[in-house]
């Protein structure tokens, strides 16, 4: 009788004690930061000046014409003394992107950031204005990008280099398309169409300083024109000239649709509907 009194004993300490322990742990309490709570009265209206510091709202940059994006990186601080809170960030159009943290994104007083931004230069010519607006709890502020693309600069070449250039296409009228000729005769046409890629692929030897007598002028054609003719001599080029063809198929650079853009651009040229 006493031994099952004592194993009844124990049995229960067994329970008792474990189960006081998983109460003390229930009990504890824990303690965590408070979470900053923007209030969002001045969010719609101009943010004013004395919270964020810029090193500059407005930036510009001079690309190559060759350039695919151009890029900017806008520094700043929260210089008021209480949070300030980034809710979106919205360009000005769809080829402009930024980068920055998760949203929303609290800055402590004296906190900096970036924000980066990237315009694509897909087909684009001459000056780009872009916008990039920042929200925040405070109030908005836009900042400006400028991106003047400049104007492809022809390498110089002797008369020389010239005429040996001239020997090389009539061997190989594809010739343009290699070596070092892809600077000027395939990356400048990369990704334009129409007018831009006739600027790009077509006047560099149509319009050039240093037209080759056997060049014709394309403004100036006694020919009859339309769409079908610019389509098959920009596609397929002329064997036994200085004309190379164009077409993915043949070798060239320019897809269907590149070179049906570029016929119907010279198709209007000429007065061809």
């Amino acid at each position: 009788m006493m031994k099952l009194s004592r194993r009844f004993i124990c049995g229960m300490l067994g329970v008792i004690l474990p189960g006081i322990g998983l109460l003390a742990a229930t009990n504890t309490v824990v303690t965590t930061s408070p979470v900053y709570v923007p209030t969002l009265a001045n969010a719609s209206g101009l943010l004013p000046d004395g919270v964020l510091a810029w090193d500059g709202e407005s930036k510009e940059r001079n690309v190559d014409a060759n350039a695919r994006a151009a890029d900017f990186v806008f520094s700043f601080t929260n210089v008021s003394s209480n949070p300030v809170v980034i809710l979106s960030v919205h360009p000005s159009c769809g080829c402009t992107t930024a980068k920055l943290p998760p949203l929303p994104w609290t800055l402590a007083p004296g906190t900096n950031g970036q924000i980066e931004a990237t315009v694509n230069l897909f087909n684009a010519t001459g000056t780009l204005y872009k916008g990039l607006t920042v929200y925040t709890d405070q109030g908005f502020k836009t900042l400006q990008l400028k991106i003047t693309i400049l104007p492809f600069v022809m390498p110089r070449m002797s008369e020389a280099e010239r005429m040996q250039n001239v020997k090389i296409a009539v061997a190989d009228r594809q010739a343009v398309f290699k070596g070092d000729c892809v600077t000027c005769h395939v990356q400048r046409g990369e990704g334009k169409y129409g007018q831009a890629l006739y600027e790009a692929d077509c006047a560099i030897c149509h319009e050039g300083d240093h037209r080759a007598t056997m060049v014709p002028d394309l403004h100036a054609l006694k020919t009859p024109t339309n769409f079908e003719f610019w389509r098959i001599w920009i596609a397929h080029g002329k064997p036994g000239s200085l004309m190379p063809a164009f077409s993915t198929i043949d070798g060239g650079p320019l897809s269907d649709m590149q070179i049906t853009s570029l016929a119907s651009y010279l198709g209007e040229q000429s007065g061809v509907h």
